[in-house]
Protein backbone atom coordinates (compact mmCIF):
# COMPACT_ATOMS: atom_id res chain seq x y z
CA UNK A 1 0.00 0.00 0.00
CA UNK A 2 1.55 3.18 -1.03
CA UNK A 3 1.44 5.92 1.78
CA UNK A 4 -1.63 8.07 1.06
CA UNK A 5 -1.93 11.74 2.83
CA UNK A 6 -4.87 13.06 1.22
CA UNK A 7 -6.04 16.01 2.95
CA UNK A 8 -3.28 16.19 5.40
CA UNK A 9 -1.42 19.77 6.12
CA UNK A 10 2.41 19.19 5.76
CA UNK A 11 4.81 21.99 6.60
CA UNK A 12 8.34 21.21 5.30
CA UNK A 13 11.06 23.73 6.58
CA UNK A 14 13.95 25.16 3.34
CA UNK A 15 10.92 23.27 1.59
CA UNK A 16 11.51 25.09 -1.59
CA UNK A 17 15.05 23.93 -2.72
CA UNK A 18 17.43 21.11 -2.76
CA UNK A 19 16.27 18.21 -0.70
CA UNK A 20 13.23 20.25 1.09
CA UNK A 21 11.38 20.62 -2.36
CA UNK A 22 12.04 16.75 -3.11
CA UNK A 23 10.32 16.34 0.04
CA UNK A 24 7.28 19.27 -0.88
CA UNK A 25 6.90 17.27 -4.41
CA UNK A 26 6.75 13.85 -2.81
CA UNK A 27 4.19 14.98 -0.54
CA UNK A 28 2.24 16.68 -2.70
CA UNK A 29 2.15 13.60 -4.98
CA UNK A 30 0.45 11.58 -2.42
CA UNK A 31 -1.96 14.13 -1.71
CA UNK A 32 -0.94 16.37 1.12
CA UNK A 33 -1.45 20.15 1.21
CA UNK A 34 1.43 21.56 1.72
CA UNK A 35 3.19 24.62 3.83
CA UNK A 36 6.43 25.42 2.06
CA UNK A 37 8.71 27.11 4.26
CA UNK A 38 11.49 29.59 3.01
CA UNK A 39 13.52 32.51 4.30
CA UNK A 40 15.96 33.41 0.99
CA UNK A 41 14.17 31.20 -1.82
CA UNK A 42 10.58 32.56 -1.65
CA UNK A 43 11.09 33.18 -5.36
CA UNK A 44 11.65 29.11 -5.67
CA UNK A 45 8.84 28.75 -2.68
CA UNK A 46 6.27 30.68 -5.00
CA UNK A 47 7.30 28.70 -8.18
CA UNK A 48 6.87 25.74 -6.71
CA UNK A 49 3.39 26.11 -5.29
CA UNK A 50 2.59 28.12 -8.50
CA UNK A 51 3.30 24.58 -10.21
CA UNK A 52 2.11 22.56 -7.62
CA UNK A 53 -1.52 24.20 -7.24
CA UNK A 54 -3.78 26.41 -5.40
CA UNK A 55 -4.13 24.02 -2.60
CA UNK A 56 -0.58 24.79 -1.04
CA UNK A 57 0.51 27.58 0.69
CA UNK A 58 4.13 29.76 1.10
CA UNK A 59 5.17 31.04 4.64
CA UNK A 60 8.17 33.37 4.84
CA UNK A 61 9.94 32.15 8.41
CA UNK A 62 13.53 33.53 9.60
CA UNK A 63 14.15 30.04 11.74
CA UNK A 64 17.29 32.19 13.63
CA UNK A 65 13.90 33.60 15.89
CA UNK A 66 12.50 30.78 17.89
CA UNK A 67 9.29 32.38 18.62
CA UNK A 68 8.73 33.16 15.36
CA UNK A 69 8.56 29.68 14.16
CA UNK A 70 6.41 28.70 17.22
CA UNK A 71 4.07 31.27 15.68
CA UNK A 72 4.22 30.18 12.53
CA UNK A 73 3.20 26.53 13.68
CA UNK A 74 0.38 27.88 15.57
CA UNK A 75 -0.49 29.70 12.70
CA UNK A 76 -0.60 26.33 10.19
CA UNK A 77 -1.56 23.46 13.01
CA UNK A 78 0.52 20.72 10.95
CA UNK A 79 -0.98 17.27 10.89
CA UNK A 80 3.02 16.61 9.67
CA UNK A 81 6.14 19.02 10.15
CA UNK A 82 9.25 18.00 8.17
CA UNK A 83 12.41 20.02 10.06
CA UNK A 84 14.04 19.92 7.02
CA UNK A 85 15.94 23.34 7.07
CA UNK A 86 19.83 23.67 8.51
CA UNK A 87 22.12 25.99 8.63
CA UNK A 88 26.24 25.22 7.68
CA UNK A 89 29.35 26.39 7.84
CA UNK A 90 32.71 25.01 7.71
CA UNK A 91 34.69 26.05 10.33
CA UNK A 92 36.50 23.81 13.38
CA UNK A 93 36.01 24.36 16.75
CA UNK A 94 39.30 26.56 16.88
CA UNK A 95 38.35 28.95 13.65
CA UNK A 96 34.76 29.12 14.83
CA UNK A 97 32.84 32.55 14.51
CA UNK A 98 30.27 33.25 17.63
CA UNK A 99 27.69 34.34 14.90
CA UNK A 100 27.30 31.56 12.40
CA UNK A 101 27.90 28.52 15.21
CA UNK A 102 24.73 30.68 16.78
CA UNK A 103 22.89 30.45 13.78
CA UNK A 104 23.36 26.82 13.24
CA UNK A 105 22.23 25.55 17.11
CA UNK A 106 19.17 27.88 16.66
CA UNK A 107 18.14 26.73 12.78
CA UNK A 108 19.25 23.00 13.51
CA UNK A 109 18.20 22.41 16.97
CA UNK A 110 16.99 25.08 19.12
CA UNK A 111 14.50 26.25 16.84
CA UNK A 112 13.06 22.88 15.57
CA UNK A 113 12.82 21.66 19.41
CA UNK A 114 10.41 25.13 19.73
CA UNK A 115 8.29 24.08 17.00
CA UNK A 116 7.81 20.47 18.37
CA UNK A 117 6.70 21.74 21.65
CA UNK A 118 4.59 24.21 20.00
CA UNK A 119 2.57 21.17 18.00
CA UNK A 120 2.40 19.01 21.26
CA UNK A 121 0.57 22.64 23.00
CA UNK A 122 -1.91 23.03 20.17
CA UNK A 123 -2.42 19.46 18.49
CA UNK A 124 -4.23 18.33 21.77
CA UNK A 125 -5.83 14.81 20.91
CA UNK A 126 -5.31 14.93 17.44
CA UNK A 127 -2.47 12.19 15.69
CA UNK A 128 0.88 14.32 14.54
CA UNK A 129 4.19 13.30 13.04
CA UNK A 130 7.18 14.87 13.11
CA UNK A 131 9.98 14.21 11.07
CA UNK A 132 13.86 15.57 11.50
CA UNK A 133 15.92 15.50 8.77
CA UNK A 134 19.60 15.25 10.04
CA UNK A 135 23.08 14.12 8.54
CA UNK A 136 25.23 10.85 8.65
CA UNK A 137 27.58 12.66 9.89
CA UNK A 138 25.81 12.52 13.19
CA UNK A 139 27.67 8.96 13.84
CA UNK A 140 31.32 11.15 13.21
CA UNK A 141 33.74 13.37 15.91
CA UNK A 142 32.76 16.85 14.38
CA UNK A 143 35.72 18.31 13.25
CA UNK A 144 35.89 20.29 10.00
CA UNK A 145 31.89 21.29 10.53
CA UNK A 146 32.18 21.37 14.20
CA UNK A 147 28.81 23.19 15.11
CA UNK A 148 26.96 21.90 12.18
CA UNK A 149 27.63 18.08 13.12
CA UNK A 150 27.06 18.65 17.04
CA UNK A 151 23.66 20.83 16.48
CA UNK A 152 22.51 17.82 13.93
CA UNK A 153 23.88 15.28 16.81
CA UNK A 154 22.30 17.37 19.29
CA UNK A 155 18.77 16.99 17.61
CA UNK A 156 18.76 13.26 16.95
CA UNK A 157 19.11 12.80 20.99
CA UNK A 158 15.98 15.45 20.62
CA UNK A 159 14.13 13.02 18.24
CA UNK A 160 14.16 9.94 20.94
CA UNK A 161 13.23 11.90 23.91
CA UNK A 162 10.49 13.79 21.86
CA UNK A 163 9.33 10.43 20.84
CA UNK A 164 9.08 9.30 24.61
CA UNK A 165 7.66 12.57 25.91
CA UNK A 166 5.06 13.56 23.56
CA UNK A 167 3.12 10.25 22.45
CA UNK A 168 1.07 8.60 22.21
CA UNK A 169 -0.54 11.82 20.23
CA UNK A 170 2.56 12.65 18.28
CA UNK A 171 5.26 10.09 16.41
CA UNK A 172 8.62 11.62 16.33
CA UNK A 173 11.61 10.20 14.10
CA UNK A 174 13.97 11.24 11.83
CA UNK A 175 16.03 10.09 8.33
CA UNK A 176 19.70 10.55 8.46
CA UNK A 177 20.73 11.02 4.72
CA UNK A 178 24.19 10.82 3.42
CA UNK A 179 25.94 12.00 0.52
CA UNK A 180 23.44 12.98 -2.30
CA UNK A 181 22.92 16.64 -3.83
CA UNK A 182 26.21 17.81 -4.13
CA UNK A 183 26.74 21.83 -3.11
CA UNK A 184 28.23 23.35 -6.09
CA UNK A 185 31.86 22.42 -6.88
CA UNK A 186 31.75 19.69 -4.41
CA UNK A 187 30.49 17.08 -6.68
CA UNK A 188 34.37 15.82 -7.13
CA UNK A 189 34.07 15.12 -3.50
CA UNK A 190 31.34 12.94 -3.17
CA UNK A 191 32.16 10.93 -6.10
CA UNK A 192 35.08 9.97 -3.97
CA UNK A 193 33.26 9.43 -0.69
CA UNK A 194 30.66 7.12 -2.70
CA UNK A 195 33.52 4.72 -3.76
CA UNK A 196 34.23 3.96 -0.14
CA UNK A 197 31.15 3.49 1.22
CA UNK A 198 29.36 -0.16 0.64
CA UNK A 199 26.99 0.43 -2.18
CA UNK A 200 29.59 2.32 -3.90
CA UNK A 201 27.03 4.78 -5.02
CA UNK A 202 25.67 8.25 -3.25
CA UNK A 203 22.09 7.79 -2.04
CA UNK A 204 19.03 8.69 -4.52
CA UNK A 205 16.55 11.75 -3.95
CA UNK A 206 14.01 9.15 -4.28
CA UNK A 207 15.26 6.70 -1.91
CA UNK A 208 15.48 9.79 0.37
CA UNK A 209 12.05 10.82 0.25
CA UNK A 210 10.63 7.82 0.24
CA UNK A 211 12.51 6.90 3.97
CA UNK A 212 10.40 10.71 4.85
CA UNK A 213 6.86 9.28 3.81
CA UNK A 214 7.53 5.90 5.51
CA UNK A 215 8.38 7.39 8.37
CA UNK A 216 5.63 9.71 8.38
CA UNK A 217 2.62 7.11 7.38
CA UNK A 218 3.51 4.04 9.38
CA UNK A 219 1.96 4.23 12.93
CA UNK A 220 3.91 1.56 14.85
CA UNK A 221 7.16 3.98 13.69
CA UNK A 222 8.61 6.32 16.60
CA UNK A 223 12.33 7.32 17.86
CA UNK A 224 13.47 5.52 14.73
CA UNK A 225 16.98 7.40 13.07
CA UNK A 226 16.96 6.03 9.52
CA UNK A 227 20.16 6.42 7.71
CA UNK A 228 19.73 6.41 4.07
CA UNK A 229 23.39 6.82 3.13
CA UNK A 230 24.11 3.86 1.18
CA UNK A 231 26.45 2.21 4.27
CA UNK A 232 28.27 5.96 4.54
CA UNK A 233 27.60 6.31 8.11
CA UNK A 234 29.28 2.26 8.81
CA UNK A 235 32.77 4.05 7.87
CA UNK A 236 32.81 6.39 10.47
CA UNK A 237 33.44 3.25 13.22
CA UNK A 238 36.41 3.48 12.29
CA UNK A 239 37.90 6.51 10.79
CA UNK A 240 36.43 9.78 8.68
CA UNK A 241 35.85 10.32 5.08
Amino acid sequence: MSPDFQGKTVLVTGGAVRAGEAVSRAFAAAGANLVIHCLRSETAAEALRSELGPAHRVVRCDLRDPSAAEAMIREFAPDILINNAAAYARQTLLEEDSFPARDQYLVNFFTPAAMIRALAEIRGERESVVINILDCAIRKTPSDSFSYALSKKMLASATRAAARQCGPRIRVNAVAPGNMIPPPGSLSRMEKTAARVPLKRPASVSDFTSAVLFLAWNRSVTGAILPVDCGQSLLYDEEEI
